[in-house]
Order: C-alpha cells, then sequence, then structure tokens
C-alpha cells in the first residue's frame, strides 16, 4: 500500500499544483541508465519513447555528465555580451562535423525553428529581393515543431492552434508528400523557405515516399527557395544515419538541431546554415541570454562525440530493420501498420483516433516493463535509446508481443 501512495503522491502533487497542459502515462520515473530507467517504487522499464528522441545516447551517458559536472564546477554562463573559451570550440566542432560555414545556438527546439524562420525572412529580404514584409515560408500539413505562437499558426492540428489566434500571417501549408502542390506554392516569387520534417514524428512516424526530399529541395533550389529541415526529431543518428536527410543525399540550406544535441542533459538547439543565409542576421538582431552559454557547448559536444565515437547511427539502422520486422512478423489483428526509419518508429492500431485502446495497451506495455505512449490517438511510436543492445531489443519485442497477444 506504502508503494502505490509513493507514485500516487508525485501525481497528485503535478496535478494540484502545475498546469494541466499534459496528459502523461501514469508512472512517477526516478532513475535513469542507458535504455533503463526505473520509478519511484523501483521497478524497471525500457524506455521506449527517449524523451522524444532527446535521449538518443542513452540516460545519463557517463561522459555527457561528466562534462556537464566539470564545466558546471567551472563556468556556467556570460551571456553573449562577452566572448567565453567554449563556445568556438564548440561552433568549430559541430560546423566541421555536419559540413556548414556557421552555428547560431540556441536552447529548446522550437527556438531553433524560429531561428531558421527569421533567417530566412532577412534572407528574403537582404538576398533574393521580396518585398519588405510579403516573405512566405512554405509548410506541410501534420506539421509538429513546438508550441510558440510562430509554430501553432503553421500547425494543421486543431489542438495546436484552436483558440490562440491570431495567427502569424506569411504561411502556406500544403499537404505532407506531395510534390505537386510544393511546385504550385513555388510557383509565388515571394515564397521563401519550404519548411519541412523528413519523418513526421509527432503526427505519427509518417515516412514520405522515397525520393520526395530530394525531389522537394530540387524544386526549392530551381525557385531560389530555401530547404530548411527540422531534424530536431530524426536527427542525430535517430533513423539511421547523422541526419535523416542523408538518406537522400540533400544538404539543406537551414538545418534545425536539438533534442538529442545534449543527450537529454540541458537545453541545446542549432541552426546551421552557410554564410549567404547566416551572415544576413547582424548584431542585436537575434540571440539568447542562454544561447551558446560554456555549459551547453561542453554538454553539447560530448553528446556529439558519443555518436559519433559509439556508431550510434549504425546501430540505430541495424535494430530498426531487427524492430520492423519482428513487429510485423506478430500478426496481431490490432495493428493495421509498421512503419519507420532507424529507430524511429510507430504502429497503428486498427481503432478509431478517439478510441482509448492504444492507450489502454501502453498501460499494459507499462505494466508489463516497457514504456511508450500514444500520438494522435491510435498512433503509438516505438523509439528507444540508441545505445540498446539486440539483446535488450529482443527482450521488449518480447513484450511488445505478449501485450498485443493480451488484447
Amino acid at each position: 500500500m506504502q508503494a502505490v501512495l509513493n507514485s500516487q503522491h508525485y501525481m497528485e502533487l503535478e496535478d494540484k499544483y502545475g498546469a494541466h497542459n499534459y496528459h502523461p502515462l501514469p508512472v512517477v520515473l526516478e532513475r535513469g541508465e542507458g535504455a533503463l530507467v526505473w520509478d519511484v517504487e523501483g521497478k524497471q522499464y525500457y524506455d521506449f519513447l527517449s524523451a522524444y528522441s532527446a535521449v538518443n545516447q542513452g540516460h545519463c551517458h557517463p561522459k555527457i555528465v561528466k562534462a556537464l559536472q566539470e564545466q558546471a564546477n567551472t563556468l556556467t554562463l556570460t551571456s553573449r555580451a562577452f566572448y567565453n573559451n567554449v563556445l568556438g570550440e564548440y561552433e568549430q566542432y559541430i560546423t566541421n562535423l555536419l559540413g556548414y560555414d556557421k552555428v547560431l545556438p540556441m536552447n529548446t527546439g522550437v527556438e531553433g525553428g524560429e531561428t531558421a524562420l527569421k533567417l530566412c525572412r532577412k534572407w528574403a529580404y537582404t538576398v533574393k529581393g521580396v518585398p519588405r514584409n510579403e516573405a512566405k515560408i512554405i509548410f506541410v500539413t501534420g506539421n509538429f515543431w513546438g508550441r510558440t505562437l510562430a509554430a501553432i499558426s503553421s500547425s494543421s492540428d486543431p489542438s495546436s492552434y484552436k483558440g490562440f489566434g491570431p495567427y502569424m500571417p506569411g504561411y502556406i501549408v500544403i499537404p505532407y508528400n506531395n510534390l505537386a502542390a510544393l511546385e504550385e506554392a513555388l510557383q509565388d516569387p515571394h515564397v521563401a523557405g519550404f519548411m519541412v520534417e523528413p519523418i513526421q514524428g509527432e503526427a505519427g512516424v509518417i515516412v514520405p515516399d522515397d525520393g520526395y526530399l530530394k525531389k522537394a529541395y530540387d524544386l526549392c533550389k530551381a525557385a531560389n527557395v530555401l530547404f530548411i529541415a527540422d531534424e530536431v526529431q530524426t536527427g542525430l543518428a535517430r533513423t539511421g544515419k547523422m541526419l535523416c536527410c542523408d538518406h537522400e543525399g540533400i544538404k539543406p540550406d537551414i538545418l534545425i538541431l536539438g533534442k538529442a544535441l545534449s543527450g537529454g542533459v540541458f537545453p541545446v538547439s542549432a541552426a546551421l546554415a552557410d554564410d549567404e543565409v547566416m551572415l544576413t542576421i547582424k548584431p542585436g538582431e537575434h540571440g539568447s541570454t542562454f544561447g551558446g552559454n560554456p555549459l551547453a557547448c561542453k554538454v553539447a559536444m560530448a553528446a556529439l562525440e558519443v555518436i559519433v565515437e559509439e556508431k550510434l547511427a549504425d546501430n540505430a539502422e541495424r535494430l530498426g530493420h531487427i524492430l520492423r520486422d519482428e513487429l510485423r512478423a506478430i500478426k496481431s489483428p490490432l495493428v493495421c501498420e509498421v512503419r519507420g526509419k532507424g529507430l524511429l518508429n510507430a504502429i497503428d492500431i486498427d481503432c478509431d483516433e478517439n478510441s482509448p485502446l492504444a492507450w489502454n495497451i501502453c498501460l499494459k506495455l507499462r505494466d508489463n516493463g516497457l514504456l511508450a505512449k500514444p500520438t494522435h490517438g491510435n498512433k503509438i511510436r516505438f523509439a528507444p535509446p540508441l545505445i540498446m543492445t539486440e539483446a535488450q531489443l529482443c527482450d521488449c519485442i518480447d513484450i511488445i508481443s505478449k501485450t498485443l497477444k493480451a488484447f
């Protein structure tokens, strides 16, 4: 009885004193290591969400935590009013690693998205020659890049935008994975950019047709429009390549990163671009008190080094094939589709989006030692940390199979 009250106590605290803007799965986590987490009663679970892909390197990776601890004892924040001895080192490392001239460091993923849009608009006015305040940016249905007013203005999901208007002007929203619609929208000479997730994570791991990204990129190039890739969730080895765009051999004009850029240890995000785009923004036109702080920079370098040194992209690619093959082999009548790339995967449950079935399946998965959560009602995302071993993955597949068969 005392153990039950322990979890209940923490959930009641959040309910009483916190805003009701989330609906968490009822489990209270206390500790994490690698692909595993433990609740306040000491029960162990496999983490199959990875904090929405922020914990690609696993929970509390020792190298990342060590970098955090060492820098925290030295210098944490200067603001950008002064130089510090870590930011330049980080900027050199990440730009060389990913092949860009410049990086603009921020904190959260949505700030990375806001940064990309400001860069795109400034480039439109100073380089492309779009008339002042007439720049337009194309988005796609099903996109999700945060909950700021700018982000929800591009959303096609009423739960994101309803009740928060008026909305940001200058946006065009077209169907995802539809090249004809993109080609038509690009006819407008005031279009400055096209922002897209290579795979739509929050929408339920929606994977576009092979070749979609490359053809969309080519259309943008022909129209003198910036191709902006939101790789906050798909980037940094999650889909089996360092960047999801690498699967089709394209280099976005603006690349947005976040989440796993710190391995889940500290808020770190970034927008990367070459000089023609990045240098359009001048001193005082954009920034953040915490963006580029020495603590974040040390953590981000360690997080990127872990991805490279431990070959996490290769592991994600290999285990992803095993996971999808085994999920399809379960042949549950409840599962109408299995899809994904690398270790970013989802199953569609054969029920209406308003049905509680997917939620109930996730509750049973929790009872059986695996944590996942539905999105859009009937889709369950499976995205474990990329450091997961094949033996651990097979254990997880057994849990998923056992759970589905129980229904």
